[in-house]
Order: structure tokens, then C-alpha cells, then sequence
């Protein structure tokens, strides 16, 4: 418990960004229909600002849990109400709290219907996405974990589209059936792990090698529901379709986000010799999802299918640098993870916006932006280009690490994910050739109208993280590195690096040699 750190004098900030959105979801449900959607904005917004310390009062060479609270819950069990954020959470929170305004924002004319309840759906999955990542005790992870499932499961069988209902129950049966051997896996760790739900306890002590095979099935059962990994995809591009703009977004660039995590949190540093063991596997579903899904992404005659399948491919990126077990690759996949966030969100988005317009997401219907809209397409244009990974942008510099760290595992899986690139550029680009500088539909043609200035307003910031994280992402970089040291070295995990000319033989390089290059980059970044 040494490596807990309580920042800027106890200022219990984790507790406000929780509470919050809860009471906006208080104020809103007292106030009238009409003044929601005001109420629920000035909430986000508020919240995002009482984020914001957590960048700026960020240690970054304290590689333990920082700004924690922790307060007796109940005695038998021993259960806590217990925050903190390291390296790794703190930007997902930070990216909970920048995107939910202006999913509220996506949502202001297109949500018609019952907005009071949408409103309040949109807040309470802001709290409960942020309690997952900052719980410290499981029995509260998983609260939050199940709590997230309820509104996101309105949010599209209330709001969704003809096929609302189908989506969103095979949404939460797909992800109920992972939780359930997650909630066995939080049982098995307490009892074996000295009866305790401290995660960081638990992070701390020692499994034997048998139980870690079943403990990280279980997890992975849940976890690769969520990101979503190959096979376990196919509710994705279903819930997407259905769901709302707002939805589309917040379940794309947040809550696919929570299974990487997972993987980050739990399965690397709890259980490094299954992690070791089980590698392969990870990494094989990891290219079969990064090809299969921009394959998948060609087909499509959907704009939000589209980007639908585009997410199994680019989640595919980061899976594969996590488990690459190096710092490159995880330091790329945490990045990546918030690029995807990023771009993904500005791709759902543009797909609302034009489908205000035409009622249509078909690609041969939405042709001629460039000349009808030419404000969209630019925008449109430039997340497209993001997508790809484009030199300059965001994503650029997170697949780049990426292959960096899994080209020092295997140069042929490298090579194999370096072509899901390729494929990317090609489904994104025909996607733009199409719908931009393709022909106008001549009965789509009137309703084009450019961006608003809510709309515009709505999109910008995320071009200005787009090109500030793609040309200067060292201060991204520097508040994990120390996070990302920890899940390599604080239980020695093994990284496998294979022997080049032997396919079978294996080297076993003990994370010490990276550990000391580590906090060498750490202590030369810090003034």
C-alpha cells in the first residue's frame, strides 16, 4: 500500500466527478422537459472542469495510484469505498469527462422524444464509466461495472432505431455473460488472495500458475466481450446501428475502452505467468480482428456500420500492443486507446450530423458533401485522415508504437497488423471518395445544409486534440510512463521476445533491464 499517493492536500476530486453528474441527474429529473437538455450540458461541463486537476496535479514519476480515497464500507467482508487513478486511468477519466458534453451536445435536436430520460441515462453512465476506472476495491469495480450496463441498454432500446430492442438485449447478454465469470473471478481472488477486495492487495499477491489459467479466462471472458475481441463481436456493429448518435459515441470511444483496461489492470499484473502463457492466443485474435474487421469494413454500404467494424479492427491495434508486454507496445495501446476515442467519436458524430439531414446512412444516398457542405467535409476529411493514421495526426504516433512493441515480439505478426493499415486506408479513403466528392443524390440535395455553429463548436475541439496529440504527444506520453513501468515490473512478468530464425524457441527476458530503462526515460523527462 506504499505506492498510494493523496494529491493536492486531500481535495477529495475523485468523489466530485463521481457525484456530479449524479446531482445533474437529481436537478434534471425535478426540472421541466424544456430545461433538460441546459441542466444536463452545465452538469457535464462542470464536471469536466472538476477533472482538470487531475492533469495538472498529476505526479508523473509516481508510478502508484495517486488522489486516493479510501473509507471503511462494510466490516464483514471487509468492503471499502476506495478511488485512485494512476497514468493509465487518469486519461480515460479525462476523456469520460471531455466527451459527454458534447455527446449532449450531438443529442440536442436529434433527441425528441422523452429527453428528461435521456438526459438523465447520458449522466448516469458518465458516473458509473468513471467509477470503473478509479475503483481501487473489486466489490465497488464491479457496482459500477454492472451499473454502466442499465443506461447504456436504455440509451438504445429506448432511442435506438427500428432494430433497437434485438440490439439491445443481445448488447446486455453478451456483455451479463461475461460479468458473471468476472464476479466468480473477484470471488476466487478473495479467498485466495488473503480475503481481502483491496485490488492492490490483490495486485500484490502471488497465484499459482494453475490458478492464473482459469482466473484469466475468466477475465478475459469478460474483457474481450467489452473491447470487443474476435469472435466476440457481433454485437458491436448491431448495437451501433441502433443506437443513438450520443450512444454511438460514448459506447465507441469510452466503454470498449473499459475491456483494454481490464486487460491493463487486472490480467497483466495479477497474473503475469498466464499472461506470459496465453500471449499467443491474444495476439493471434488480435491480427485475426485487425484484418477481419477492416475486411468486414469494406463491405459495408452503412456509414455507421462501417465505422462499426472499423472499431474491431483498431481495438485490435491496442489488444495487440498490450500484450506485446513491452513498453512501446503498451504505451501505444494506452494512446491508442484514447486516439480511438478521439477519432472514432468525431466519425459518429459526422454520421449524426448527416443523418439529421437525410434520414439516411446509406453511402449512395450521401454523396456531393464537398460542394453542398463544405465545412462537414472538411471536418469529415480530417477524422477520416486520423483513421488511417496519417503522419501528424493522433493515430499515427499509437499504431506506430504499437508496431514498434510488437515488431520486438514477432516480426510476422507485426508485419500481418502493419497490413491492417493498408486495408484501412483503403475502406476510409472509398468511403470519403464516395460520399464527399461522389455525386449528390438529387433527393438529398435540398436538405444539405452546412454545420451550425453548435455543430462546429461540438467538433473542433476534437480536431485540436486530433493534431495536438499527432504533433506533440510527449506530455500524453510522460504522465504513463511510470503507470506503465509498474504492470510491466511489479510482478517481474516474463516478456517473451522470440529468438529471430526459430519459430519455437523462446527467450525469457526479465523485466528488470526494462524497468531500469524505464526510469531512466521517466527521470529524463522530469525537469
Amino acid at each position: 500500500m506504499t505506492e498510494m499517493v493523496v494529491a493536492t492536500g486531500g481535495m477529495p476530486w475523485l468523489t466530485l466527478i463521481l457525484i456530479l453528474p449524479l446531482l445533474g441527474v437529481v436537478a434534471t429529473l425535478l426540472a421541466q422537459e424544456s430545461l433538460s437538455r441546459q441542466i444536463a450540458l452545465a452538469t457535464s461541463l462542470i464536471t469536466f472542469v472538476a477533472s482538470l486537476p487531475l492533469w495538472f496535479a498529476f505526479d508523473n514519476v509516481t508510478a502508484g495510484m495517486q488522489f486516493v480515497e479510501k473509507h471503511q464500507w462494510i466490516d464483514s467482508p471487509s468492503i471499502h469505498y476506495a478511488l485512485g487513478v494512476d497514468g493509465i486511468s487518469m486519461p480515460l477519466v479525462l476523456l469520460t469527462t471531455f466527451l459527454a458534453p458534447l455527446c449532449i451536445l450531438v443529442s440536442w435536436t436529434a433527441i425528441d422524444m422523452r429527453r428528461k430520460e435521456f438526459m438523465i441515462s447520458l449522466l448516469v453512465l458518465e458516473t458509473a464509466t468513471i467509477g470503473v476506472f478509479v475503483a481501487l476495491d473489486f466489490v465497488l469495480f464491479y457496482i459500477f461495472w454492472e451499473t454502466m450496463l442499465i443506461p447504456m441498454y436504455l440509451l438504445i432500446g429506448v432511442w435506438g432505431g427500428p432494430n433497437r430492442v434485438y440490439a439491445a438485449i443481445k448488447f446486455f447478454l453478451y456483455t451479463l455473460a461475461g460479468s458473471i465469470l468476472l464476479l466468480v473471478a473477484i470471488m476466487v481472488l478473495y479467498f485466495e488472495g488473503g480475503r481481502t477486495f483491496d485490488i492492490l492487495a490483490l495486485t500484490h499477491a502471488s497465484y499459482s500458475p494453475s490458478l492464473q489459467a482459469l482466473l484469466f479466462w475468466a477475465f478475459f471472458a469478460a474483457f474481450a466481450v467489452k473491447v470487443p475481441m474476435f469472435p466476440f463481436h457481433t454485437w458491436l456493429p448491431d448495437a451501433h446501428v441502433q443506437a443513438p448518435t450520443a450512444g454511438s459515441v460514448i459506447l465507441a470511444s469510452v466503454l470498449l475502452k473499459l475491456g483494454t483496461y481490464g486487460f491493463l489492470r487486472f490480467s497483466l499484473p495479477m497474473l503475469p505467468d498466464a499472461t506470459v502463457s496465453f500471449t499467443p492466443i491474444i495476439m493471434t485474435l488480435s491480427v485475426i480482428a485487425i484484418i477481419y474487421g477492416a475486411y468486414m469494413a469494406l463491405a459495408q454500404s452503412d456509414i455507421k456500420k462501417l465505422i462499426a467494424y472499423s472499431s474491431v479492427s483498431h481495438m485490435g491495434f491496442v489488444t495487440l500492443g498490450i500484450f506485446a508486454l513491452n513498453a512501446q507496445g503498451i504505451e501505444g495501446a494506452v494512446l491508442q486507446m484514447i486516439n480511438h476515442g478521439i477519432t472514432t467519436g468525431g466519425l459518429f458524430m459526422c454520421v449524426g450530423i448527416i443523418y439529421e439531414r437525410t434520414h439516411s446512412r446509406e453511402i449512395a444516398e450521401n454523396g456531393g458533401l464537398a460542394n453542398a457542405m463544405p465545412r462537414y467535409a472538411t471536418f469529415l476529411v480530417i477524422f477520416a485522415l486520423s483513421s488511417v493514421g496519417l503522419p501528424g495526426m493522433n493515430s499515427f504516433v499509437g499504431e506506430f508504437l504499437v508496431l514498434l512493441g510488437v515488431f520486438a515480439w514477432d516480426k510476422l505478426t507485426a508485419s500481418l497488423a502493419a497490413l491492417g493499415i493498408i486495408l484501412s486506408a483503403v475502406y476510409i479513403l472509398y468511403l470519403v471518395q464516395r460520399i464527399v466528392y461522389g455525386p449528390a443524390s438529387p433527393k438529398m440535395l435540398p436538405k444539405l445544409t452546412d454545420l451550425s455553429a453548435r455543430e462546429f463548436g461540438m467538433l473542433v475541439p476534437l480536431v485540436v486534440l486530433v493534431f495536438w496529440i499527432g504533433l506533440y504527444p510527449k506530455p500524453l506520453l510522460d504522465v504513463m510512463h511510470s503507470s506503465v513501468e509498474r504492470v510491466i515490473a511489479s510482478q517481474s512478468v516474463s516478456v517473451i521476445v522470440q529468438k529471430e530464425g526459430s519459430p519455437t524457441e523462446h527467450v525469457l527476458v526479465m523485466t528488470e533491464s526494462i524497468s531500469d530503462s524505464l526510469s531512466q526515460r521517466a527521470t529524463e523527462a522530469t525537469p
